[in-house]
């Protein structure tokens, strides 16, 4: 007896069918009904994709982070944005000053 042929989806419809079936006023079926899978398909993949998210390596500047690590790395470098604003204020406002103080 011959075997079923199985499509192979990208990684890229995966996720679209996955974002697609969680935003709101769509429902899984739906979504699957529209892009011939099986509901059920949609379901593993959310699953697949949520269980690889914290351990799924992400790249950042030819490095390799975890999520967590690379969600870390983008606070650290806004904190870094806001107090490089910060001390370019104060140096100013310190000029100012030290020019208007006669």
């Amino acid at each position: 007896m011959a075997r079923k042929k199985t499509q192979a989806y990208t990684e890229e419809f995966r996720r679209e069918a996955v974002k697609r079936a969680e935003k709101e006023g769509n429902t899984t079926a739906s979504v699957a009904r529209e892009l011939g899978v099986s509901a059920q398909q949609i379901y593993n993949w959310r699953r697949q994709f949520n269980r690889l998210s914290d351990k799924q390596f992400n790249s950042l500047n030819g490095v390799d982070y975890t999520k967590k690590e690379s969600e870390e790395i983008s606070k650290l470098r806004r904190e870094k944005a806001a107090l490089e604003k910060e001390v370019d204020f104060l140096k100013k406002a310190a000029a100012y000053f030290a020019n208007h103080q006669e």
